[in-house]
């Protein structure tokens, strides 16, 4: 009985095959490896922004509410970036007879020039997320703090950072324990914004949100179409 041979063009095959598997093994793992690295998603990654904006300062000091920049928060999806006039509502540059149009807050601050650039070109700053959930992920802010979600669950004590970096972990699994179990991070919604909030003596925040949950029947859902739309 003669012997079956394969065609001489599957030894090349089986080298080309080869050299694919490779290739998508160290693709894989460079994309892996890059969506979890703590420069990207993770907790403490820190971009470096165009203007050394010092929430400290903002937040923390001067006690600015967090709406007054991101004054979307309460109705939309999405907490938008403060445009360039609301910056210059406090930072207004010089005009051409030296006067600041608006309140002029260290109007010669060399920090401040791609505000004022901003200001006069049109053009955005071009700020850099910090928070980025992927694509396939919706999250709403305004159900979460008209919920009484403050901004310290997610966001943790922004207003004692001089640089603003990703504080929580942001993960799937972190978020269903929240959903699962959100009376810890419930609390009336007027202080939501309010970072350094606590209950009055004597009250247990943790019973507080369990009475908030009840009041006002939240039931967070947890299964995948809520996010995965």
């Amino acid at each position: 009985m003669d012997r079956f041979l394969f065609p001489r063009w599957v030894n090349r095959f089986l080298v080309l095959l080869g050299g694919f598997v490779v290739a998508g093994a160290v693709y894989a793992g460079a994309l892996g490896g890059f969506l979890t690295d703590p420069q990207t998603l993770n907790v403490g990654y820190q971009p470096e922004q165009p203007v050394p904006f010092s929430h400290a300062i903002h937040a923390g000091e001067l006690r600015m509410d967090c709406r007054y920049c991101h004054n979307t928060v309460f109705d939309a999806a999405h907490a938008a970036v403060p445009p360039t006039a609301t910056c210059v509502n406090c930072h207004s540059p010089y005009g051409e007879d030296n006067q600041a149009a608006l309140a002029a807050v260290r109007p010669d601050s060399v920090d401040l020039r791609p505000i004022h650039e901003s200001w006069e070109s049109g053009r955005s700053v071009a700020w850099k997320r910090v928070h980025n959930l992927p694509e396939f992920v919706y999250f709403n802010h305004a159900a979460h703090v008209n919920s009484g979600v403050s901004c310290v669950s997610c966001h943790g004590r922004v207003d004692k950072m001089e640089v603003v970096h990703q504080d929580k972990e942001l993960s799937m699994a972190w978020c269903l324990d929240c959903h699962r179990n959100p009376a810890p991070h419930i609390r009336p919604v007027e202080f939501v914004t309010k970072l350094d909030w606590q209950p009055e003596e004597g009250v247990d925040p943790v019973e507080l949100g369990e009475q908030l949950v009840e009041e006002k029947d939240i039931t967070p859902l947890t299964h995948c179409a809520v996010c995965h739309r």
